[in-house]
């Protein structure tokens, strides 16, 4: 007859040894976690970016004598020369503008032109816009001091801005070379996501892989793609219109457009402001080449995002969505990949139990 208490005993050992090295296991696991946690957006950022431009990658490298390292080093100068460069040119507009408008101000030359009467009709903030920008039309200084506390509330905001969006620029300086090192490595890097996606998902894993790199590669061209070209069509208007600060506008046009809002947003007070100081044809074609810019992503989307993907438009378009509303910008990419990855299992998840046979019918006799 078996010892049942030494059974027992054995079984508790056994416990405590299973529960000891899965203590430690999370340990090391939330250790890790914190060692890399500070990188982890320039990491997930980098292999984004890596992912996007690989296939311009793969057609460079021949070209340039299979030499691997040199074609992403290239790479990465050319993207930072593309970001840096519109940034210095954006800033060195800004500041002139600002010197310009504060040497004005101080010689006493500075005037505001009058609103028209479609800004009292603006909803919720109409009326009290007109007020203060007939005020500012007839005496800019005492408008400024009635409304000292909230033009130093907008300045802390402007300032608050100009801040994070140079943060923002740095973390993408740093993920540009990030991904020059993924796309060195990219067939290893590739793999071993396979590697670790097939313990996951039983030998699946090559499938998932392929599945969010081609997500990754719809939304940056669907998504980014198409408001920077929102972003340099507005600077083209904004540019011929002699808007003061444009550039400043278009950074805003292109952040609203990132995350899914109509540039009309920005575009619209603007389209107020050249009426006032333009005649009315040019200022009418500038409305309605606003009107265009803005609505172009409703037949530009259509054409990039989602292109050479089993998963629907809407799919990717709601994913990329959600992940702004959650997640911020970078959740442009992992919510679209998110969605894209969960319709693909519930997809497969459907095929399967149609294929499968109906126990119940499988055991009726057969007539």
């Amino acid at each position: 007859m078996p010892d049942n208490s030494s059974t027992n005993t054995e079984k508790v050992d056994q416990a405590v040894d299973v529960a000891i090295r899965l203590t430690l296991l999370g340990l090391i696991v939330y250790a890790c976690y914190l060692l890399i946690s500070p990188f982890l957006q320039l990491l997930i950022w980098g292999a984004v970016l890596a992912t996007a431009i690989y296939p311009l990658y793969v057609k460079l490298v021949p070209r340039l004598g299979n030499k691997e390292g040199m074609t992403a080093t290239l790479m990465v100068v050319v993207t930072l020369l593309l970001l840096i460069v519109p940034i210095y040119e954006l800033t060195i507009s800004f500041v002139d503008t600002m010197q310009s408008l504060n040497a004005r101000f101080e010689a006493g030359t500075l005037t505001v032109p009058p609103p028209g009467e479609s800004v009292r009709e603006w909803p919720f903030i109409g009326e009290r816009i007109f007020n203060a920008w007939s005020m500012a039309s007839v005496n800019l200084e005492s408008m400024m001091n009635q409304y000292q506390d909230e033009l130093s509330q907008l300045s802390k905001r402007a300032v608050g801005l100009v801040a994070g969006l140079g943060g923002a620029v740095g973390s993408f300086i740093i993920s540009t070379i990030v991904a020059g090192a993924f796309l060195t490595f990219a067939t290893e890097c590739y793999e071993y996501a396979v590697k670790v996606l097939n313990r996951l998902a039983n030998d699946k894993g090559r499938n998932l892989v392929d599945l969010g790199t081609a997500t990754v590669r719809s939304v940056a061209q669907g998504v980014i793609g198409i408001a920077i070209i929102q972003a340099c069509a507005s600077a083209l208007g904004l540019a011929v219109m002699d808007v003061p600060a444009y550039g400043v506008w278009v950074v805003l046009i292109l952040v609203l457009a990132v995350v899914q809002l109509p540039p009309l947003l920005v575009l619209a007070p603007i389209v107020v402001y050249v009426f006032s100081v333009h005649e009315t044809v040019p200022a009418v074609i500038f409305a309605i080449y606003a009107l265009i810019v803005s609505g172009s992503d409703t037949f530009l989307k259509p054409l990039f995002l989602g292109r050479g993907m089993d998963i629907p438009m809407p799919v990717i378009l709601i994913g990329a969505i959600g992940g702004v509303i959650v997640m911020g910008i970078l959740g442009l990419f992992i919510g679209a990949i998110v969605l894209a990855v969960g319709y693909t299992m519930f997809s497969n998840w459907l095929d399967d139990s149609q294929t499968t046979p109906d126990p119940i019918e499988e055991s009726q006799p057969n007539e």
